[in-house]
């Protein structure tokens, strides 16, 4: 594993952070950073890239102190999917490998959940965003039955800790916080083997 990618990621990510911008400016300029990080594939630790047989998993590689942003990587299984639902924060999703599709959703007159528009297919390298402003509903899916897919999520708050909806076809919603699927995240800062700066 190479941590060089994903430590400057965050560290631009944390510089951006200290700005004062509107939401359209941060998620252009966080958008290239992501971009640059899921152009190459040498970092992930493969702990944090594992698939469960049943569910998705949603690992924790780095959560800011004051919880302004949090990195995770999203490991599909052959054909899962999540249910529909939001985030409540905005988000970038990076796609690290395989593919996954993200079937938008939103309100009919009746206050029906509809799919809305054609599903969003992101392959390696590509990146999307979410938010409240933008369109915050949806469902996404592996795009494979016979492999896995990784894609990499950035949430402007500790998204494992912020109660979120799953949205029912008649359109009610059920609370739920995610957390995360694992126990440690990968220690970035460790020099030392990689020499002085």
């Amino acid at each position: 594993m190479n941590p060089a990618p994903l430590r400057d990621f965050i560290t631009a990510a944390t510089r951006e952070m200290a700005h004062d911008r509107p939401e359209a400016q941060r998620l252009a300029i966080l958008r290239e950073a992501l971009a640059a990080l899921v152009s190459r594939d040498d970092w992930l630790p493969d702990e944090l890239a594992r698939p469960h047989p049943e569910f998705y998993r949603q690992y924790l590689l780095h959560a800011d102190p004051l919880e302004r942003f949090s990195v995770v990587s999203f490991v599909w299984g052959p054909g899962q999917r999540t249910p529909v639902h939001d985030h409540t924060v905005w988000g970038l999703i990076g796609m690290l490998r395989g593919e996954e599709t993200a079937q938008p959703h939103g309100f009919d007159a009746a206050g029906r959940l509809v799919a809305q528009g054609e599903p969003v297919t992101l392959k390696p390298g590509q990146v999307e965003a979410v938010s409240p402003t933008i369109g915050d509903i949806h469902q996404v899916a592996n795009a494979f039955d016979d492999r896995t897919s990784v894609s990499i999520h950035v949430y402007g708050a500790n998204i494992g800790a912020v109660q979120r909806w799953v949205y029912a076809a008649d359109g009610t919603r059920k609370p739920f916080v995610s957390g995360y699927s694992n126990e440690w995240v990968p220690n970035l800062w460790d020099r030392s083997k990689e020499g002085t700066r």
